[in-house]
């Protein structure tokens, strides 16, 4: 049976109505019509549909809408914008890590995560904070290279 959810998206409210075991991503994608978090694999083991719940990344596809309660949601959208981009965004542009772009959404989203939590984290810590996440472009080393370049930003 349907119900009402209010989600905090991007620092903006909205009701979506929807079954409570509705994966989170559906809600914003489907219902908000918000495109950055992206439909991967279905199973929270790609990561392209990360998002930040209170600030810890989280696989919106795995999560159900019922159990966001109060959290802030965060999107790729509401960290940064092309006029004025995060330090993680630019760091990936200045690394030149996009390829396909796919895939971008997490790595992007878990990055900021461990810099709101690690602001200066060795190699093995942005590794251990990226586990999980795929790439088939095999961008993996520019990636790390951006992080660290946002860290010194």
């Amino acid at each position: 049976m349907a119900k009402r959810f209010n989600l905090n998206v991007n620092g903006r409210a909205h009701a979506v109505t929807a079954d409570p075991e509705m994966p989170l991503l559906y809600a914003l994608r489907d219902d908000l019509g918000m495109h950055e978090p992206r439909f991967g694999c279905g199973l929270a083991q790609c990561g392209a549909c990360t998002v930040l719940l209170d600030g810890n990344p989280a696989r919106s596809c795995s999560v159900p809408v019922s159990a966001v309660g109060a959290a802030k949601v965060t999107t790729l959208a509401g960290i940064g914008s092309a006029q004025k981009p995060h330090k993680v965004q630019a760091a990936f542009i200045e690394e030149q890590v996009p390829q396909c772009g796919y895939c971008l959404n997490g790595w992007v989203m878990t990055s900021v995560a461990l810099l709101e939590k690690n602001p200066h984290p060795s190699d093995e810590q942005i590794r251990d904070a990226l586990t999980g996440l795929k790439c088939r472009c095999g961008t993996h080393l520019s990636i790390i290279r951006a992080v660290k370049r946002a860290a010194q930003a």
